[in-house]
């Protein structure tokens, strides 16, 4: 009978086999035969059994070991959260073990699970653009394992989360664009069920009232991916670029989001900024050496990295529970070139 309570020693006593032949053969332990390994572990997988990471971490006390989940280390902004990430841990002699979701709630569930059989100390984790059932990591949080959100967040989580000012960052960047002369701005964002993804459209959403000018969802387009498959990107452009009243501008929400439309529009000869203007969130390392050079939002990344890691080991070496956690919003940065070049400038 399935059992989600199932133990180690209820694996051994319907396999006939001891409590360290089991445990072993859970850890893929060379001194267990592949056969009895398989036997366990397809038993184990039938029978719904988990680790219990409190004894674990009673047993084995701290591994020193941190595990991350998050989108894909090719994006830019990652590999800088990851620089501070391991900026931290290397400092404070922690090991991070990384894994990638690419934006699927099932990858994400599946990684999380992998990573909490090692004996980790505790989670940095970027929810995946598909994710709005958190069971996983609540099950977790009950656990007592120490779980840090960093950039998408949960709304009603009771942990620490380390987030940019989404919301300011999307108005600095729509209210540049309005003052310089552009009467149609066009977002391209992800999954609007998103943290990053809401506070970014409200942001652009203040800016167009504060100066009023209509809220108008044909210029509205989601990536449900984020950008990571670009036919989604370029079929959002497709759109926006049919339009009887097609953009004079366009800000993008995300780093692949950004320089997938600028790709796009260099690729179908469409000039930037005289035809469509640009500005997106990007941490891309070098927007100036882009012709023509790209407006950006840019995150602080390494100090979310580094921030949520320093927040994570103080978790793990609290002698006593933390009640009070903390929500750091970390601020943007407009970087203006001439991706949006206003009106006059290029007529």
């Amino acid at each position: 009978m399935k059992s989600v309570n199932i133990t180690i020693k209820d694996i051994a006593k319907a396999l006939g086999l001891s409590l360290s032949t089991v445990s072993r053969a859970l850890k893929g332990s060379y001194k267990i035969s592949e056969a009895t390994q398989q036997r366990v572990k397809n038993y184990a997988a039938e029978h719904h059994y988990r680790p219990n990471l409190i004894a674990q971490r009673l047993k084995n006390k701290n591994s020193r070991c941190i595990g991350v989940a998050l989108g894909t280390i090719p994006n830019s902004f990652y590999a800088e959260v990851m620089n501070g990430i391991e900026s931290v841990a290397y400092e404070k002699d922690y090991m991070v073990i990384v894994t990638q979701h690419f934006e699927s709630y099932e990858r994400e569930v599946k990684n999380l699970e992998n990573l909490t059989w090692r004996s980790i100390d505790g989670l940095l984790v970027s929810l995946s653009s598909e994710t709005k059932d958190l069971s996983h990591l609540t099950k977790m949080q009950q656990q007592e394992l120490p779980i840090v959100y960093f950039d998408r967040v949960p709304e009603h989580q009771a942990c620490h989360k380390i987030t940019t000012d989404n919301f300011g960052g999307a108005y600095e960047a729509t209210t540049h664009l309005i003052q310089i002369g552009y009467q149609r701005i066009a977002h391209i964002t992800s999954s609007p069920h998103m943290s990053i993804s809401r506070g970014r459209l409200e942001g652009y959403y203040q800016a167009l009232a504060d100066h009023d000018m209509p809220q108008q969802e044909q210029y509205i387009k989601y990536c449900r991916h984020g950008g990571m498959l670009p036919e989604e990107v370029e079929n959002a452009l497709d759109e926006l670029l049919k339009l009887p009243e097609p953009p004079d501008a366009i800000f993008t929400a995300s780093d692949r989001l950004t320089m997938h439309t600028f790709t796009l529009l260099r690729k179908w000869n469409i000039a930037i900024p005289s035809r469509v203007a640009l500005a997106g969130f990007s941490n891309f390392a070098s927007p100036e050496l882009l012709d023509p050079a790209l407006t950006t939002v840019k995150q602080s990344a390494f100090e979310m990295g580094s921030l949520a890691t320093r927040l994570m080991i103080e978790l793990i070496e609290s002698k006593r529970p933390v009640e009070g956690f903390q929500h750091k919003v970390l601020a943007t940065e407009l970087c203006v070139r001439e991706s949006s070049a206003g009106i006059i400038a290029v007529h």
